[in-house]
């Protein structure tokens, strides 16, 4: 045990006590929280600052609003039902398909309207929310995959996790759906995590589960050496969405859909450190660096261009 302690101290890797006393406690003052917390919120403050988010196509925050929020999905053959308030993909349902009252789930599973509207029911009561708070169900339109991407997902649409830390973007990886995370992009639902490199926007590395992989599980392609569509413009949105929220280290999710492009998903104060195994790389050396470039208060010239810089610096350290 010792040996790894070393080992990891040694490759810079940012863990959860260090992350929350030095970074959470430091650089997020609890009045933003809200900001990011409930997803409607996200959601305005980016739309006012003209970053472009998924359409929203419906909200309950009552029981009694359920019955109108599933009536006005009835043309619908395809949306998402997540929680505001809801945390590490748990509570989202991804409808693909409709057969009059029953609608069909990714993966392939049918459930009737009752049981669309008892999950409905259980998000606003808070069965997924933060704390256990009551919460809203919220309904987006359903995103299409990019077709660049279209072989390394299987049943819903990629994402890309940007760790951005007092504005500069310093480490992201893309997450791939798969059968088993019923096409949630979500790493503790079974997703696929692959590093991103920063500068190429590629990915280097995979994993599922924490386990070194090479190829997609269910479609059986290469996930490592894929370049990223839009990836400049997905960084840009991100580190503009994180400005938004008063926070000064931020997990920005972001997806790139087949027809309306780079669009910002949420925002999370509590981004996990699974990013690392991914990547292969801590975050302690590219976090120390930028507080060493610019002390408290000093603002940064090119945020993104120094991202990629100390992405740079990194995988020329021997390991």
């Amino acid at each position: 045990m010792t040996g790894l302690l070393q080992t990891l101290r040694r490759q810079g890797v940012l863990g959860i006590n260090r992350r929350n006393a030095s970074l959470l406690m430091r650089w997020n003052p609890r009045a933003a929280y809200p900001h990011v917390d409930d997803k409607l919120v996200t959601k305005e403050r980016c739309a006012a600052a003209g970053i472009p988010v998924p359409q929203l196509l419906g909200a309950a925050r009552h029981h009694f609003e359920l019955n109108g929020l599933l009536e006005s999905l009835r043309e619908r053959p395809s949306f998402v039902l997540k929680p505001a308030r809801g945390a590490m993909g748990n509570g989202i349902l991804v409808i693909v398909d409709r057969d009059g009252h029953r609608v069909q789930r990714a993966g392939g599973r049918w459930i009737d309207e009752q049981t669309l509207r008892y999950h409905g029911a259980s998000i606003i009561s808070g069965l997924y929310a933060l704390g256990g708070h009551r919460d809203a169900a919220l309904v987006e339109e359903r995103l299409q995959v990019h077709p660049t991407l279209d072989e390394i997902a299987a049943a819903g649409v990629p994402d890309l996790r940007v760790i951005v830390y007092r504005g500069v973007p310093v480490m992201c990886m893309m997450r791939l759906p798969t059968r088993s995370s019923a096409g949630r992009a979500n790493l503790h639902q079974g997703a696929v995590g692959a590093g991103v490199e920063l500068d190429s926007g590629r990915t280097g590395h995979a994993v599922l589960n924490d386990a070194p992989i090479d190829e997609h599980p269910d479609t059986h392609r290469s996930v490592v050496g894929v370049a990223v569509p839009h990836f400049s413009r997905l960084i840009e949105i991100a580190v503009r969405a994180s400005d938004t929220s008063g926070l000064g280290y931020v997990g920005a999710d972001v997806v790139v859909d087949a027809h309306r492009g780079p669009l910002v998903l949420e925002l999370n104060a509590r981004p996990g450190l699974s990013i690392q195994v991914a990547n292969r790389a801590g975050l302690l050396p590219r976090l120390r660096e930028i507080d060493a470039l610019a002390p408290e208060g000093k603002p940064y010239t090119d945020r993104i261009a120094l991202g990629q810089l100390l992405a740079q610096h990194q995988r020329s350290r021997p390991a």
